[in-house]
């Protein structure tokens, strides 16, 4: 009979497992960049030819897209990290830093803050520049 819940409880643990990895993918299989976004060879392009306003414009997006997304993961991450601070984990005292800890979230939170405020200054010097 013991062995019946053991057995039990592995295959719930798996279908839960399963269930959120299955969640954590169709989320980022729907994740759009943000409009404006270039990819890493056009930004690289472009900071080592902008010449003209519009592609000074096309940097200003991107950045400005850049900040848009950082500030969304802040966003995330704070509400993670108000979740993890009224159901603490072991990691909070095992393993601090660890993933699935306040700590951690709150530090990818004003990381992404700070980010996000280089990101609009890059958007704002090159509406300048344009």
């Amino acid at each position: 009979m013991n062995s019946w819940f053991s057995n039990r409880n592995r295959v719930a643990a798996s279908l839960v497992a399963f269930a959120v990895a299955m969640m954590i993918s169709a989320g980022q299989a729907s994740a759009v960049e943000p409009r404006g976004m270039l990819n890493s060879k056009e930004v690289k392009a472009l900071v080592a030819n902008a010449k003209t306003a519009v592609d000074h414009m096309k940097l200003a997006q991107h950045y400005t897209a850049m900040a848009e997304k950082l500030e969304a993961e802040a966003k995330e991450h704070a509400t993670l990290a108000a979740e993890y601070r009224r159901n603490p984990r072991v990691s909070e005292t095992k393993r601090p830093m660890a993933a699935d800890t306040a700590a951690h979230c709150e530090y990818f939170v004003e990381h992404c803050r700070k980010a996000a405020k280089e990101m609009r200054a890059m958007a704002a010097a090159h509406e300048e520049m344009a």
